[in-house]
């Protein structure tokens, strides 16, 4: 996993966290399948390579239709 540079991985995602939606141009978005991710490598390779691959990787299109994904702060499940 040396590949990786964790501080930088950790940057974008910050970055791209609190995009706005309104500044988000829909070609410009990665099509989520587009996105090719080694189904061989452990979980955690996938999601750094997932990270890295992706423009944006809480934004993205899936048959064409934008998706935002966000996560909550707090421990509560649903």
């Amino acid at each position: 996993m040396n590949k990786y540079n964790i501080k930088e991985l950790a940057e974008k995602l910050e970055r791209c966290r609190n995009v706005n939606l309104d500044d988000v141009k829909l070609e410009e978005v990665d099509e989520i399948t587009d996105i090719k991710i080694d189904r061989r490598k452990p979980s955690e390779e996938r999601i750094l390579d997932f990270i890295m691959k992706a423009k944006n990787p809480y934004i993205f299109k899936v048959n064409g239709k934008l998706v935002r994904i966000r996560f909550s702060d707090t421990d509560k499940n649903c």
